[in-house]
């Protein structure tokens, strides 16, 4: 166990290693052009631009910026790593509000937050570094006075210093936080394979728009911080270092002094900058990571077994490692004329399907765990918004244990057969549920019991099950959709004229005091329930999500699309180039798993429509 799960790390290594360096090599280079572009624009001067443009190209020969691009370079490899660390092929879906709070305040989040919020202040002070001026330095000269009492000079906070690190701190941690919210962290696979050269250049457009609209919003969410919260880290900065405060500048906690334009772009830059690099970073290696792979069919050397294809798909290994596995089938089964061969192939010698046989038996274990779910998500939404008997009205007539055991066993088969027909087609019931009896158990045999050959639907016509003529006990089996007088009576009197004995009358009464409080114990949990489920607050947060359920059903479909994919399109090519016929002794089973899957879908989504509707209407 322990060294197969050696040999999937060292292969996910092997796969996602190279990808990794290739994705922080290029994020590293890029940095010198996004670093060209915020001196240029950081100097903005349109009045005189042969000034601006000189000035530009002279600081980015200087040691500062050779410096800046250095640590930065170091930020990219941090961020790097923890995109590595943070990835998922399959999105996490938060089914209420506080499932989501829950998932900020997990401590891996916080981890995640806390560098991410430190990297943000070392951008940002890179950032005042480069931009000069009155961001450059955290202390400097207090605005000298006319009086001579203070013509001794004193040193004073730089406000706008401390504000553009605040704002790096502030937009780390936001990036952190949406990269939760929004599933950031998750790994699309492309539907269309291109090169990676055609991916960066369609999605660079859009990150540059992406980085500048969440800057601004970004930027705004922080000056409304540090309007209610700013002078809590200034007092402790002046109270630690020892600094003034310059009673001559707007303090940056107004209103004046937050409408300071200049202020506002600088900010606003310099996030755009750290965005811009963070998200490069992360396309690139998204590009990468996605890429695919061609897996082998049949290995070379007695080495490469555990890097086939067949083997992966029929271990456990790491997801990516899986969803690449699945994407290369995909591919093989569309374009791959040669692999396909090797699939259809038999082993030598012995000439069994061994690649054909993994293989599919992958690929329908991945359709029928789909069917799977989406018969249980139709079971949901078909209970979703039926009203269920209070508690307290269940009642338990005195009975001997043997007839209470009957009725429960009857009730539930006959419960179970009411959920099922509604939802289930006849096609899905017998391939996926069928009925088993025990194994020791005949049907139709003498030593069978009634019960049994009742619930299979074989009786006898000489047993009491058969007929009109039936036992009080049986009579009372399963529930009534109404009630009639004329019921009531009879059942009154066939307890009148049937009186029980002492020992069974005894049992009863010792189990009526613990059902009284089981029952009392049930309605009191209701009744907390309903009382604080009318809180608007605890609604908030508790209720449920109307489309977690259905996400999280498909929330990895892209892997049974390829499953479907592949198996469907070996099956047509088979057609022409399976010599042996090995694909047709598993097509009936294919065929029955793909139509079995169809029907269902069919099914899944009416019903999902129609219980939100029926939850819109509850509410």
């Amino acid at each position: 166990m322990e060294a197969a799960a050696g040999g999937q790390r060292a292969l996910l290594r092997q796969v996602l290693g190279w990808r990794v360096a290739a994705a922080v090599t290029w994020s590293v280079l890029l940095l010198p052009l996004c670093t060209a572009a915020f001196v240029v624009l950081s100097g903005l001067d349109p009045f005189h631009p042969l000034r601006w443009i000189s000035n530009s190209f002279n600081d980015l020969y200087t040691s500062y910026v050779i410096f800046c691009i250095f640590l930065m370079s170091v930020v990219i490899i941090i961020i790097s790593i923890f995109n590595v660390e943070f990835y998922a092929v399959v999105p996490s879906i938060a089914c209420s509000r506080l499932a989501l709070i829950g998932k900020i305040i997990h401590p891996q989040q916080l981890i995640h937050s806390f560098v991410h919020a430190v990297m943000g202040m070392l951008v940002a002070w890179c950032a005042t570094v480069m931009t000069k001026g009155r961001f450059q330095f955290l202390a400097v000269p207090c605005t000298p006075s006319e009086s001579l009492e203070d013509a001794v000079p004193q040193m004073c906070l730089n406000e706008h210093h401390l504000f553009f690190i605040l704002s790096g701190a502030f937009l780390g941690y936001s990036y952190s936080l949406f990269f939760l919210i929004n599933n950031m962290n998750y790994l699309p696979f492309p539907i269309i394979q291109q090169y990676k050269y055609l991916r960066f250049r369609r999605s660079l457009p859009l990150l540059i728009k992406h980085s500048c609209v969440e800057s601004l919003y970004f930027v705004r969410n922080f000056c409304v911080t540090y309007y209610f919260f700013g002078y809590i880290p200034k007092v402790w900065l002046c109270t630690t270092m020892g600094l003034h405060t310059d009673s001559k500048l707007h303090p940056l906690d107004t209103l004046s002094g937050l409408l300071d334009l200049s202020l506002f772009y600088h900010t606003w830059l310099s996030g755009v900058f750290l965005l811009m690099t963070w998200y490069i970073a992360w396309l690139l290696f998204k590009i990468y990571a996605t890429e695919s792979h061609h897996f082998p069919i049949q290995p070379t050397f007695a080495q490469e077994t555990d890097q086939c294809l067949p083997k992966i798909l029929n271990s456990n290994p790491p997801l990516l490692i899986k969803f690449l596995a699945l994407q290369d089938l995909m591919l093989l089964s569309q374009y791959s004329p040669v692999r396909r061969q090797e699939v259809f192939s038999l082993s030598q010698p012995g000439g069994h399907p061994h690649n054909w046989t993994a293989i599919s038996r992958e690929c329908l274990s991945l359709l029928s765990d789909l069917t799977q779910r989406l018969i249980a998500q139709q079971e949901a939404a078909a209970a979703n918004g039926r009203a269920k008997p209070p508690v307290g009205e269940l009642k338990v007539p005195p009975q001997t244990p043997g007839a209470v055991g009957i009725e429960d066993v009857s009730f539930q088969s006959q419960r179970s057969n009411i959920v099922l027909r509604p939802s289930m087609s006849p096609l899905v019931k017998p391939s996926l549920m069928p009925v088993k009896a025990s194994p020791g158990s005949d049907i139709g045999s003498p030593f069978s019991s009634p019960a049994l050959s009742y619930k299979m639907g074989v009786v006898d016509i000489k047993s009491p099950w058969h007929g009109t003529v039936q036992s009080p006990h049986v009579m009372r089996r399963g529930p009534k959709l109404w009630t009639s007088v004329s019921d009531q009576q009879m059942n009154g009197s066939h307890h009148e004229s049937s009186p029980m004995p002492s020992a069974a009358r005894t049992g009863s009464e010792a189990v009526q005091p613990r059902f009284i409080f089981y029952t009392w114990l049930q309605n009191k949990q209701e009744q907390i329930k309903n009382f604080l489920l009318k809180r608007a607050l605890i609604m908030y947060f508790f209720s449920k999500h109307p489309e977690a359920s259905i996400q999280a059903v498909f929330c990895d479909a892209q892997m049974h699309i390829w499953a479907l994919e592949g198996l469907s399109h070996l099956v047509a090519a088979s057609f022409t180039e399976d010599q042996f016929g090995v694909v047709q002794t598993t097509l009936p089973a294919i065929l029955n798993t793909l139509l079995t899957l169809q029907e269902v879908k069919l099914l899944t989504f009416p019903c999902y429509k129609a219980s939100l509707g029926e939850e819109k209407e509850s509410c």
